[in-house]
């Protein structure tokens, strides 16, 4: 796929137009070339192949390579500046896992007027960019001051001003700016402890500690945990960790650095809440990970009616503390919705502190809880968001059926969008509801970008994107967005699975089998199902036993359990168990996601695919096939080849077209 295919029609409809371009170039690619022609050119491949996709995921439109660098035009200064530090971090991010040659670039942006001439853009834009570029150190992003002014307030990185030069060929004088590295000073030798001593952007807000004298306030302690984490989401420039992460750190208690390495962030914030009668105490302090110095500490106490205003100073100070990134009291932070009745709100702080659990009993409070918010005030969006992630969350786990969840979710998420059009929530349910209905390709796409550019941290829709480009084989996108969720998510069971998964059908199994190692005790189930498979997929029958095992100690009678033991039992030719396996999987989930699939997967082991694809086209009827695992997994090559398999896609609303992503 070129990236030149995701360009949004509007860059190409006139012949000049104002535009930010990139400018790269290799450092040292002429000397490499004679010393060993080779290996410069594999570094080469090796650059493309890490730059197109980050290009891709911020809507750049490649213009053409240079030989050892590129030419990317982008439709606004701040997608190019945030492009540009991105390929620099992940740059950084694999040379430091050492075991590998350094690649080093240059990278140079400004924005002006550029005319089209055929496939190729010329102006002074260009020629500007590509004087900048060499005024950047190797690793480095240099930019003009016309892109400085535009995203000095609107990204967390700081800039240094660099001595007025002279630019070949450019009459007027251009100022130019270093952007100053998150990483920068980094002494790590590994590629973990980089990531998590220096991105000092990387925020964890970890569960704030209810000191109420009521046990029960316990709901308001964690609402305000996630109402943070909601509200730094949208500041611009920062990553932080999806509550899924963070709560597994309630009342721990591990040290700030063993936390920072876990998640690989490089900043937390803790607190704790008091709450009595109507008067309400916050504690918030934030933490440098890497020197577990105390960078910001604060007492707040008010009327619970004023609840929405300490959010807004806590989450600004948060934003405005940390080093050498937001440190100026321009940077704007987002409020987040505030329903016109107090206790609508408190219904709705009860609801989200129950939306995650697994359990039936707790799911159908936490709809009961937003069902409430909603009659104390039904202009409150947030509180529809919540109703149809509880719906959906309900048809996940089995305790509605899957047409009722997604009928039901789709109607509490249009009402939340209607409400309010900026609601990234919404947006992000929408999406997921349209990929559970197996709506078109479309409909998922425009829905989830809207919701990452209001809320780039939203883990969940990068995850359903990389879903999305996988059930087309567009593999690029699938590994980025994998990427991209997991980094924000990293301790979630859903983006463990689903990046262990990535890894293994991309063909990066020595990463998958690590990565399933990692998470045996954050993700017992996954991790030994992902292991299960992996030995099953090598041939070695023996350690898939002892991993099936694992399966069936940590989880008796679950769907993974019968899965991979019936899986197993017919790879070892044993049909009576594999059959009476598949007959336990039919009793015992009539309502379940992945019933039909899971018996399927137990006849294609057992080389039986005709029943195979009766399963299969009856669980795409049912919107409930797994199409990535299906189109990607190595476990099922063969299906691949048989006829069948093109109907079976179609089938399911995944039809093999080619389908271009905005990025």
């Amino acid at each position: 796929m070129a990236l030149n295919d995701l360009a949004p029609r509007s860059l190409v409809a006139s012949d000049r137009r104002l535009a930010a371009v990139m400018f790269t170039d290799t450092v040292g690619y002429t000397a490499s070339t004679q010393a060993n022609e080779g290996r410069a050119l594999d570094l080469l491949r090796q650059q493309g192949e890490l730059l197109r996709p980050v290009v891709a995921l911020h809507q750049g439109r490649e213009i053409k390579s240079t030989g050892d660098g590129f030419l990317v035009e982008f439709d606004s200064a701040l997608k190019a500046v945030q492009c540009a530090t991105n390929i620099q971090r992940r740059i950084h991010e694999r040379n430091v896992e050492g075991g590998q040659t350094p690649i080093r670039i240059r990278i140079g942006v400004h924005l002006g007027d550029v005319v089209q001439s055929g496939t190729d853009i010329l102006g002074d834009a260009v020629n500007i960019a590509a004087r900048i570029e060499p005024l950047a150190d190797p690793g480095g992003v240099c930019v003009s001051a016309a892109v400085y002014e535009q995203v000095r307030t609107k990204v967390t990185d700081t800039f240094e001003k660099l001595e007025p030069k002279a630019l070949k060929g450019v009459a007027v004088p251009v100022g130019v700016y270093r952007v100053v590295p998150s990483w920068e000073g980094s002494g790590g030798n590994g590629a973990e402890d980089a990531s998590y001593l220096t991105e000092k952007t990387r925020v964890a807000v970890l569960p704030f500690a209810n000191i109420s004298p009521d046990p029960h306030d316990e709901y308001f302690a964690d609402g305000l945990t996630e109402e943070l984490i909601a509200n730094l989401s949208l500041v611009p420039g920062l990553k932080v960790i999806a509550r899924t992460s963070v709560i597994g750190y309630k009342k721990t208690e591990k040290k700030v650095a063993g936390i920072g390495k876990e998640l690989g962030v490089g900043t937390i914030v803790e607190g704790s809440v008091r709450r009595a009668a109507n008067k309400i105490r916050v504690t918030v302090q934030v933490i440098d990970v890497a020197t577990e110095e105390h960078l910001w500490t604060a007492k707040y106490d008010d009327d619970l009616d004023d609840i929405f205003a300490v959010q807004s100073e806590i989450a600004t100070k948060v934003a405005t503390s940390l080093p050498g990134s937001l440190a100026r009291p321009q940077v704007p932070v987002p409020e987040l919705e505030r329903p016109k009745e107090t206790q609508a709100y408190l219904s709705y702080l009860q609801g989200q502190a129950l939306i995650w659990k697994a359990d039936e009993p707790s799911l159908r409070k936490s709809l009961e809880h937003f069902q409430k918010a909603i009659e104390t005030d039904p202009t409150f969006a947030r509180a529809y968001a919540g109703l149809a992630r509880a719906y959906v969350n309900l048809g996940a786990e089995g305790y509605l059926t899957w047409t009722g969840a997604i009928e039901m979710g789709q109607a509490a998420a249009e009402r939340a969008s209607k409400l309010d059009p900026d609601l990234a929530e919404a947006h992000v349910l929408l999406g997921e509801l349209a990929f559970m209905a197996d709506a078109p390709a479309e409909i998922l796409d425009r829905e989830l970008r809207r919701a990452l550019e209001l809320n780039p941290n939203l883990a969940q829709a990068h995850s359903i994107l990389s879903s999305l480009a996988g059930s087309f084989g567009i593999m690029e996108s699938y590994v980025l967005q994998s990427d991209e969720a997991y980094r924000l998510d990293p301790l979630s069971p859903p983006m463990i699975r689903r990046q262990g998964e990535m890894f293994f059908n991309s063909g990066r199994d020595d990463e998958a089998l690590a990565h399933w190692r990692k998470h045996i005790a954050s993700d017992p189930i996954d991790a030994y199902h992902g292991l299960a498979d992996y030995y099953m997929f090598k041939g070695d029958l023996e350690q898939a036993e002892s991993m099936v095992r694992e399966v069936e100690r940590v989880a008796p009678n679950s769907d993974p359990a019968l899965l991979c033991r019936g899986y197993l039992a017919a790879l070892k030719g044993d049909r009576d168990t594999a059959v009476r396996l598949i007959a336990r999987i039919d009793e015992l989930f009539k309502k379940g996601t992945s019933r039909q699939s899971s018996i399927g997967y137990i006849y294609y082991a057992l080389g039986d695919l005709d029943r195979f694809f009766e399963y299969m086209f009856a669980a795409a009827r049912n919107h409930t096939m797994q199409a990535v695992k299906v189109r990607l997994s190595p476990l099922f090559a063969a299906a691949r080849r048989d006829p069948r398999f093109v109907m079976l896609v179609i089938q399911a609303g995944r039809p093999m077209q080619a389908y271009k992503p905005a990025g």
